[in-house]
């Protein structure tokens, strides 16, 4: 399990803080690449990928998207969905050159979650299965839209066609609809407008990894770390998919960020 140290935006504007954990899991790799970029008048932006194509092309996928959706987004002066959507158009176009240069690449490809912290809120843009949660006076809320087979299985179940272990267990249950590939993207998810933060919110940025855990489980982590800043609350769901044991346990990394006063 590794860990990085809260660290906070400047003190002009609003100020975010934020703690960062990653683990490789049951995988003999880690394809999962996560960065916090701050910027002035208070910015962050989190952005977190997931890569897949196996070990060489899943983490490579992963860590150019990283780099080139920050380096797209910083030299950007855009509005912010318009800085969104064009640091994720230059992660794809990243994908697709790196593919040309190199076709024993192909198939390589990566989730992304881009999340921008200003003074008007949270603003985000996504591709694939990582899930943004929010946390609120004890109540967690999935954010962003989940490209994954697993809401189409989960609604079959809500509708007694399959049962609810069936569509737990379906190997079908994580295949993506969308992801970066350097292709058209199929889906994207973009906040249509700032969602305001108060200063007791958590704003969790994960792979699905996390999602060894159930919801309430990470509701009552978040909850119990509140208190002792985002560094533990991300140490502390790491530790909380790493004591489950699974079996087959992918990669787990999360970005937690909370407004400060």
């Amino acid at each position: 399990m590794i860990a990085v140290n809260d660290q906070s935006v400047s003190e002009v504007g609003p100020r975010f803080e934020f703690g960062q954990c990653t683990s490789r899991g049951e995988r003999s790799y880690q394809e999962d690449t996560a960065t916090v970029w701050q910027g002035q008048n208070g910015l962050l932006v989190a952005v977190l990928a997931d890569g897949m194509g196996g070990h060489a092309g899943g983490a490579l996928a992963s860590t150019l998207v990283c780099e080139s959706f920050v380096a797209a987004y910083s030299g950007s002066q855009s509005d912010v969905r318009t800085r969104l959507t064009q640091a994720l158009e230059s992660a794809n176009r990243r994908l697709f050159d790196t593919v040309a240069l190199d076709p024993n690449l192909a198939g390589m490809g990566s989730t992304l979650v881009g999340a921008n912290f200003d003074a008007r809120g949270l603003s985000w843009i996504s591709v694939g299965d990582s899930p943004l949660y929010l946390y609120r006076r004890a109540e967690i809320a999935l954010l962003n839209e989940d490209h994954s087979l697993a809401p189409a299985l989960d609604r079959l179940a809500a509708e007694g066609k399959i049962t609810v272990e069936q569509a737990r267990n379906d190997h079908r249950r994580h295949m993506l609809r969308s992801a970066v590939t350097g292709e058209d993207l199929e889906l994207v998810d973009l906040s249509r407008a700032p969602l305001p933060l108060q200063s007791s919110d958590y704003v969790i940025v994960a792979s699905d990894g996390i999602h060894t855990l159930d919801t309430p489980d990470i509701a009552r982590l978040v909850s119990a770390y509140s208190n002792d800043g985002p560094q533990a609350v991300a140490d502390a769901l790491v530790r909380a998919v790493e004591n489950a044991r699974e079996p087959h346990q992918d990669n787990t990394t999360v970005v937690v960020v909370r407004l400060v006063g």
